[in-house]
């Protein structure tokens, strides 16, 4: 198996505690990865990670630049850093894995696409929680059509928080829906399906001591009644002392309902259920609806190994980068995907335009 040589650019939450944490102590990807440099303008962040990996270390990403020994660049700079980043190492000539939220803008997104094309380059976006064993449940339960058609999903990654740090701040590309909202918006617009999904939303500064939403209300529909889309409810919230990390589905046959560690789902077979007709006048004996059918139960827990959640999806996303980058396989992220999702999350901000005040 070939091992791939990355380097890092960023030592902060991201850079170390996901990225470099991940590919040096998951034993399926340190066998296919090894780290040769980070960078952080910062020399303390440096100094704890080369301790950790023994790799080398530079205050300046440009030293990237020049290098032809490295297979694989992630960008885990300041979000509002990684558009620029991103495309001056793909016209140097690298592969490139860039953090979320890949953009501000669908239009950025469009050039960082044209950039990979002319350097023949892989442009990767790290939505690994399309990877999250819980995730794939859902899938896996939607996609056995025992749920029949698929009504409504209700998804909400709700906790409270009050936040200082520059994840507060519009003009670093920060806030609920950029910072956390790039994990569930994956995940809903992979459930709606290919089309472009009508968009209202509804954000809210409340503890946040920047001046970005801390709050996120947001609903996908399709106009198109046919295409028997579900709608989509999607919370981000800080505000809710109770925390919710949980999916809720409506079908017309079943539902479901869960977290990220645990879930359950009933459902009924509408062959054996009990044969009804319309009744368009005055019910019998003033009777109400009612009938007993035949539900069927089903669970799912996490598998221990699985536990830690950003460790079980950055392990299965990696191992799906490195497929594409040493055996040509198919990138299962791409960016048209997370295009669709930037369009969705511009057209939030501007139906909520807050003013800039740092």
């Amino acid at each position: 198996m070939k091992q791939l040589t990355v380097a890092i650019l960023g030592q902060g939450r991201s850079g170390r505690n996901i990225h470099a944490h991940c590919l040096t102590t998951i034993p399926e990807l340190k066998e296919r990865f090894r780290i040769a440099l980070v960078c952080d303008p910062l020399a303390d962040r440096l100094e704890a990670t080369a301790k950790d990996t023994g790799c080398a270390v530079s205050t300046d990403w440009r030293s990237v630049l020049a290098r032809r020994d490295l297979d694989l660049v992630i960008n885990a700079s300041p979000s509002d850093q990684h558009v620029a980043i991103t495309e001056e190492l793909l016209g140097a000539g690298h592969h490139v894995l860039c953090e979320k939220p890949l953009a501000r803008r669908a239009v950025e997104v469009d050039r960082l696409v044209v950039a990979a094309a002319r350097a023949g380059r892989t442009l990767a976006i790290f939505q690994q929680s399309r990877f999250a064993p819980y995730f794939r449940q859902v899938r896996q339960v939607i996609g056995s059509g025992v749920l029949g058609r698929i009504v409504q999903i209700k998804i909400a990654f709700n906790g409270f928080a009050r936040r200082w740090d520059w994840q507060t701040l519009q003009r670093m590309n920060a806030g609920n829906l950029l910072n956390t909202g790039p994990h569930p918006l994956d995940q809903a617009l992979q459930l709606f399906g290919d089309a472009d999904p009508r968009v209202l939303c509804r954000m809210d500064r409340a503890n946040s001591f920047g001046d970005a939403e801390d709050h996120v209300k947001l609903l996908l529909w399709d106009e198109d009644r046919a295409a028997n889309r579900p709608v989509i409810d999607l919370e981000i919230s800080s505000c809710a002392p109770y925390p919710s990390f949980t999916y809720q589905i409506y079908g017309t046959c079943g539902g479901l309902t869960g977290g990220m560690d645990k879930m359950e789902w009933k459902w009924f077979d509408p062959a054996q259920a009990p044969r009804q007709e319309l009744v368009p006048g005055p019910m019998p004996g003033l009777a109400y609806c009612g009938e007993q059918l035949p539900w069927q139960n089903a669970a799912w827990e996490v598998a221990p190994q699985d536990k830690d959640l950003f460790a079980a999806a950055g392990r299965d996303f990696y191992c799906m980068l490195h497929r594409h980058l040493a055996e040509g396989a198919p990138l299962e992220v791409t960016p048209a995907q997370v295009r669709r999702q930037i369009a969705v999350i511009e057209e939030c901000h501007r139906q909520n335009p807050f003013p800039v005040k740092f």
